[in-house]
């Protein structure tokens, strides 16, 4: 049986172009900033997450899913906010050179009301090589790109949360006119007090 072999260079490619825009040493993409954001908690093991109390649903949600305690915060904030001291829900923000560092894993958003809008997809932006090798390897089912999995012995939990490569030709399409552009600014006023709502009535 012959099997295609899947190029996943263009994937690296956007990678690449992307941290090297926000200025950060590594980049690991993945098909939504949320899954990024949740691939860092578990990476770095947060115990618990603090959430503004005006987000996106699926940000909190990630307390329920991950087993993690949350405290739900009432900050003004504009592009970003860290969920624990070093991960950041970055899903809004776009800027040159605007990596935080050291030691900082900031998750952006490519939906498609982002300023890179692809219609889904993200990015987690990091300074750490092992620890990005480590992501990328979560977030494609424990296993490295470019080496067919039967080849590997594949020793990390994985969650099928990787760029496909049509996204990532589109993100490299579409990124000189997204670096070219101002972005809007963000913030917390975009977004419904989420502890108003019945789903998370329990977390308070």
């Amino acid at each position: 049986m012959n099997i295609k072999k899947v190029d996943f260079s263009v994937v690296t490619e956007f990678e690449n172009k992307v941290a090297e825009f926000f200025g950060a040493p590594y980049a690991v993409a993945v098909d939504s900033c949320t899954h990024g954001i949740e691939l860092c908690l578990m990476y770095t093991n947060a115990q618990k997450i603090r959430v503004p109390k005006q987000t996106y649903l699926s940000v909190p949600m990630l307390a329920h899913k991950l087993n993690i305690e949350i405290e739900w915060m009432d900050w003004q904030w504009t592009n970003y906010y860290s969920l624990t001291p070093w991960v950041y829900d970055a899903a809004v923000y776009w800027k040159k050179n605007g990596y935080l560092s050291p030691n900082k894993f900031m998750c952006v958003s490519f939906q498609f009301q982002k300023h890179l809008s692809l219609g889904r997809g993200g990015v987690i932006l990091l300074d750490d090589k092992d620890a990005a090798i480590q992501l990328k390897k979560m977030s494609y089912d424990g296993r490295l790109p470019g080496i067919p999995w039967r080849d590997q012995d594949v020793d990390t939990m994985g969650y099928h949360y990787y760029m496909q490569i049509e996204m990532a030709e589109l993100g490299l399409d579409k990124l000189p006119d997204a670096i070219a552009t101002e972005p809007r600014k963000w913030s917390y006023l975009d977004y419904p007090d989420l502890t108003q709502m019945k789903i998370f009535k329990d977390t308070l």
